[in-house]
């Protein structure tokens, strides 16, 4: 065998390399290598193990169900106490009026959004692990608890007209109806969700948050800030309509306040344009000196406090027909069981809004920790979250989690731990036992308006769209199909459509892997991709094959093609070319041996006539019979040859192909299979399949799933590409020294006359 002349240099490091190390086969490993031995135990010892009790495994274990056992006792109180209560401080003035906001996208009144910023929020000082995201009430969550709400308990059930805007107490009964079963379908879906997240995080299964990719939840977050904002215009706008949930709500919802448009409120309209300027004003300029400001400027409470003053001065209510918030009793209502007779109407929607919960605590919470350097728990994160919304729903709650805006805020003020968050929910219960009542006259336009700037940061977001165009197609499309979903079809539904696109991306990038044939790199045993790099060059007459995907059931067809096409190897073509090549020679033959007999006997019989034998010879028949054979020799010869060259040409010159295994992570029966047929059609042919950098578990997979046997040995595994790449050039030198050796010998025997 003949070797290309330009990898002389190459081929010369790669004998002196394989001369002065051995070749790293599985069986030479298996061989230098010994197993550890583990004893094995049994399921009833590993129970007995798991449930044996120490004192240092209790005390583990209650440690991380009570992260603050933890950290308490080791607080610097000169060093955090300052930051923690000046963050406290600056997070509970946020914490007020985007609890009244937010009730109102829970479709519950604003009492219970001050007690979801209070119960929730103090557990959690004892429950979770990071040290700055500030739980609460969030736009997100709220709007899909209302979405919930006002499906289950829609205006028509307790026959309210919006229309019909009077005082009258037999309306005012039926607005406190509807109220009260709304309350019931946010608390009941607390409850459910909140036991959700709690069994989930028993369960160990904090590791679902990966399944929510980051696309997905931008995406998703935009098109719920759409909702957002669509559910307050008519807030802001002082008309009054349905409020849809669903299917097409935001459309619906548009026509409903465009088409009452004229019906407008302007005292409602300036108020909410007024406090809206204030807010976007004290947010650019809290960004801008951000750096120079000791907190941020708390606009918030401060629209709170002058629209209400405001509107108390001017009886904006009576005189102008605004809408305030209304009743705030003061104190605590007693505590109360859940109507569980909800769960079967709420049991998806609860699903969703724990998982979506829980992402979005997570993720901002690992932000904060790789920030800060300490670690959090995915696992006791929704320990914590499903206890605090579970313990508060009985105290009339609806679902929280993390506040993206809040948790800035509170890490931007020198918080350092869960005591910010504690100080915060204690503003709020100093308002709830105190002054509740004086926030009665408060606009509701005015919380419309909090709502709306606080949107701010997600309608940002649509600046991904840009920035993944030029990425990541994929993931845009994730993001794209998420938001459309999600507006179009609602949150709820809308959240299950982008997670099963985003599997469906999954699938479809393990179809559309990346094929290459990898060179080496001159000198060294690194090896890359010929076609991206000029200096990679191959080894004449071995390809090395490889896909950065595993090989199972669903591409497992895709691998061979791919396979057969970068290698210009096709063994089913050159099997079938070969048969024919070897009928049409024998059909020849078989014609030329039938002519010849004939010849023969003409000869035969004519052999007394010496003349008649020398005209047999110049007969013009039997010389065109002649010619006919030789041109059909010539025939045959040239169609075998020209249909070899056509399909076997890329074999010619290769006898061996590498599959380089190494982005392999598992394998099941069907590309077991796969990989046995492809050995066994290549070796039909003449060439060797060997595989390199299979790991462990790889291995493993191959011989449970019986894929060496007698024809299939270890032998064609490899440590990795280059010894492979050793191990087939050293068997190429030595068959052609041998080739060589034959040829020599034959020369030189004398031929017999």
């Amino acid at each position: 065998m003949e070797l290309a002349s330009g990898e002389d240099e190459c081929l010369c490091q790669s004998e002196k390399y394989c001369v002065d190390r051995p070749i790293y086969t599985q069986e030479y490993l298996q061989e230098h290598l010994h197993l550890r031995k583990k004893e094995p135990t049994s399921f009833v010892n590993k129970v007995a193990h798991s449930c044996r009790c120490t004192a240092r495994k209790a005390k583990s274990q209650l440690y991380s169900f009570l992260p603050i056992l933890k950290w308490l006792p080791r607080y610097p109180v000169k060093e955090y106490l300052i930051g923690d209560v000046i963050s406290g401080l600056s997070t509970g003035v946020m914490q007020l009026p985007q609890g009244l906001a937010y009730a109102l996208l829970a479709a519950v009144p604003p009492v219970f959004g001050l007690y979801s910023s209070f119960y929730p929020v103090f557990l959690y000082t004892f429950f979770g692990t990071s040290r700055h995201v500030s739980i609460g009430t969030f736009a997100v969550i709220s709007l899909m608890i209302g979405g919930v709400a006002v499906r289950i308990a829609p205006d028509e059930r307790f026959d309210i007209v919006e229309a019909n805007v009077t005082n009258s107490t037999e309306l005012l009964k039926k607005i406190d109806a509807r109220d009260a079963m709304r309350v019931r379908v946010a608390v009941a879906i607390t409850l459910l969700s909140g036991l959700i997240q709690l069994c989930l995080g028993i369960l160990r299964f904090g590791f679902v948050a990966i399944y929510l990719t980051e696309p997905l939840v931008r995406g998703f977050t935009t098109a719920a800030a759409v909702h957002v904002f669509t559910s307050q215009l008519k807030y802001l706008l002082g008309i009054n309509t349905k409020r849809y949930s669903g299917p097409l709500a935001v459309i619906y919802s548009l026509i409903a306040v465009l088409s009452n448009i004229t019906e407008t409120n302007i005292a409602t309209l300036i108020i909410g344009i007024i406090c809206m300027v204030l807010l976007l004003g004290a947010k650019e300029v809290n960004d801008r000196f951000k750096k120079k400001l000791p907190v941020p400027i708390p606009m918030e409470i401060i629209v709170v406090i002058i629209s209400t003053g405001v509107s108390a001065g001017l009886s904006l209510e009576k005189s102008y027909d605004v809408n305030v918030v209304g009743k705030i009793p003061t104190g605590f209502q007693p505590p109360d069981l859940p109507d569980v007779n909800l769960f079967s109407a709420v049991f998806v929607d609860a699903v969703a809004i724990a998982v979506v919960g829980f992402s979005m605590t997570i993720s901002m919470a690992k932000i904060f920790a790789l920030k800060h350097g300490y670690a959090v728990s995915g696992n006791q994160e929704l320990i914590a979250l499903g206890l605090c919304n579970s313990v508060g729903s009985f105290f009339q709650t609806f679902a929280v989690t993390c506040s993206m805006s809040r948790s800035l805020v509170q890490e931007s003020t020198g918080g350092n731990t869960q005591i910010a968050g504690l100080l915060s929910s204690f503003m709020v219960l100093l308002v709830i036992l105190v002054i509740g009542s004086l926030f009665e006259p408060l606009p509701q336009t005015a919380l419309a308006a909090i709502v709306m700037v606080n949107l701010k940061g997600m309608f940002k977001q649509f600046a991904d769209i840009p920035h993944l165009w030029r990425t990541s197609k994929l993931e845009l499309a994730i993001w794209v199909v998420s938001f459309v979903a999600s507006v179009s079809l609602g949150l709820d539904y809308g959240l299950l459509v982008a997670v099963a696109f985003a599997i469906i991306t999954v699938i479809y990038r393990t179809q559309s892997s990346q094929y290459r044939i990898l060179g080496q790199v001159p000198n060294t045993d690194v090896y890359c991709d010929i076609e991206e790099y000029e200096e990679v060059k191959e080894y004449p007459g071995i390809k090395i094959f490889q896909a950065n995907t595993s090989l199972y059931f669903a591409n497992s067809d895709l691998y061979v093609t791919a396979l057969r096409k970068k290698t210009g190897i096709d063994p089913g073509a050159i099997l079938i070319a070969k048969k024919k090549a070897q009928k049409r020679r024998a059909k020849v033959m078989k014609k030329s041996a039938n002519n010849e007999r004939r010849a023969v006997l003409k000869l035969t019989n004519d052999i007394e006539m010496a003349v008649k034998h020398e005209l047999m010879n110049d007969d013009p028949a039997l010389d065109s019979g002649h010619v006919k054979n030789g041109s059909a020799d010539r025939n045959l010869h040239n169609s075998t040859s020209e249909e070899l060259e056509y399909f076997m040409s890329p074999v010619i010159n290769t006898h061996s192909v590498i599959l380089d295994f190494t982005p392999v992570n598992f394998i099941d029966s069907v590309g077991a299979k796969t990989l046995k047929s492809i050995i066994k059609e290549y070796k039909e042919i003449g060439v060797d399949i060997l595989i390199s950098g299979c790991n462990g578990v790889v291995v493993r997979d191959l011989t449970r799933l019986n894929f060496f046997d007698t024809s299939i040995g270890r032998d064609l595994l490899f440590h990795s590409i280059h010894d492979a790449v050793l191990h087939c050039w050293c068997r190429a030198s030595s068959l052609a020294l041998a080739s060589s050796e034959e040829q020599v010998l034959s020369s030189d025997t004398p031929s017999q006359i």
